[in-house]
């Protein structure tokens, strides 16, 4: 209890939540939380890439801008962005001007209409790497499951989908339940990773 988070509501929250005011509400109604819409999950993934090597803060200040830029992440639409669009997201500002990860995104966009073909959609394939059991609140890079994860994405041609990314992106989708123990948004993320599974499985 003593690394958490004490905000003037007086509910603890985990660590991290003390950096900005943007984290406080991301945390509280996000991060954790189960995502099985297939656009939110192609922008989760997405945006996890665009943060490799930099801070999730600087990503979350700018995913209004991302989400104009980038057709909501509705990835039948992303998927047909030309080198025009390319040069396009390279002049915006509002954005992550890398031109590695822009060209991901868009072949990320054409794989995902492959997978859904393959898979039935992004959620069938994403929901199958969550642990069989939750193991508790971990303080860890990535995992056995980031780690196939990872491997069965680059094997189908998706690119900045390694291990760690791959976990940051299990948390914020809520294939893992991260939040500390002691966390007041820790069982509510809890009972509604339960239910989805519970959903998944029935």
């Amino acid at each position: 209890m003593t690394n958490l988070y004490l905000p003037a509501d007086g509910q603890a929250r985990c660590p991290w939540c003390s950096a900005t005011a943007q984290y406080l509400a991301y945390h509280d109604q996000e991060w954790g939380f189960p995502v099985e819409d297939d656009q939110r999950l192609f922008e989760k993934i997405c945006l996890e890439g665009f943060q490799s090597g930099l801070s999730w803060r600087t990503i979350l200040q700018k995913r209004e801008h991302f989400r104009a830029a980038f057709a909501q992440f509705d990835f039948h639409v992303v998927a047909e962005f030309t080198e025009a669009d390319v040069a396009r997201l390279l002049a915006d500002a509002g954005i992550v001007r890398h031109r590695g990860k822009i060209t991901a995104t868009i072949n990320n966009a054409q794989r995902a209409l492959e997978l859904v073909a393959e898979a039935g959609s992004l959620a069938d394939f994403f929901w199958r790497y969550a642990p069989a059991s939750d193991p508790g609140p971990q303080v860890i890079a990535q995992s056995a499951e980031s780690l196939a994860l990872s491997k069965a994405l680059k094997k189908r041609g998706w690119r900045f989908v390694g291990p760690t990314t791959m976990y940051a992106f299990m948390q914020a989708m809520g294939l893992v339940n991260d939040h500390a123990a002691g966390c007041v948004t820790r069982p509510l993320a809890a009972a509604a990773r339960a239910e989805a599974l519970a959903r998944r499985r029935a």
